[in-house]
């Protein structure tokens, strides 16, 4: 029975670095559904950063880059033997059960619509995308770090003129506007854009970074300096180039 299963065999080319990018389905339901703050809210962004903790404590990635319902998986080291059908099983299904259990912590903290009583049914689609070469991981999270600030200005362009217009309006307002009309449409509405947290504008990530400590060395009975590799979260992005990435030992 094993030749039914036809796709078991493909793997991520020999050589290649991957990205793993997981996008949330239907996620402007679980939103609809929590009574989220818009366009942020900031106990699911807390949530989607300990999703990220999750996936790089299971794992071990190089990097993880987080906005919106998106989480962007920088591998160098491929679990599953490169087997592309696992890697698009296991982490999406993590980052659903990891969401869902992150979300119920703070389920007290939520106002939900009359029709539900609990976190609704949470799931995260995936694709693999191999990178050749450090050029590419660059390119790649510049590309999405963009599509953040993209999302940022919209997100709050419509949830501005949500409060003087209907759903469609507000979306036909929008319509074919560049980002610097938005711009301007939020800056005479009392909101300068360039004010907002930047985590908001350029995403968060999550990377070791090595700290140095004091302790005593057994041996000599002295104090001594060494460096320990921690899990830190980055919400303080600059916008991302080569020397972002060779300052953090990723490239």
């Amino acid at each position: 029975m094993k030749e039914y299963e036809i796709y078991n065999s493909l793997k991520v080319p020999k050589g290649f670095k991957i990205i793993l990018r997981l996008d949330g389905r239907k996620f402007h339901s679980l939103t609809n559904n929590l009574n989220l703050e818009m366009p942020y809210d900031e106990k699911f962004i807390n949530a989607m950063i300990d999703t990220s903790k999750d996936i790089f404590n299971e794992f071990s990635p190089s990097f993880i880059y987080s906005f919106s319902d998106e989480i962007n998986i920088l591998l160098s080291e491929i679990p599953f033997s490169g087997r592309i059908e696992k890697l698009n099983s296991v982490f999406p299904s993590l980052a659903s059960s990891a969401l869902t259990l992150h979300l119920k912590d703070l389920e007290e903290n939520f106002t939900f619509n009359k029709n539900i009583s609990t976190i609704p049914t949470i799931s995260f689609d995936s694709r693999v995308i191999p990178i050749a070469n450090n050029g590419g991981i660059v390119k790649y999270f510049k590309w999405r770090q963009d599509e953040a600030w993209r999302n940022c200005i919209n997100s709050y362009g419509y949830w501005t003129l949500r409060k003087d217009f209907s759903a469609k309006e507000a979306t036909m307002k929008l319509k074919n506007l560049k980002s610097s009309d938005i711009h301007e449409i939020l800056f005479k509405k009392g909101l300068n854009i360039n004010n907002l947290p930047i985590y908001q504008k350029r995403g968060v990530a999550i990377y070791k970074t090595k700290k140095q400590i004091k302790g005593l060395n057994p041996k000599t009975n002295k104090e001594e300096n060494s460096f320990r590799n921690l899990l830190f979260v980055d919400k303080k992005l600059p916008i991302f180039d080569k020397d972002f990435f060779k300052k953090i030992d990723i490239i």
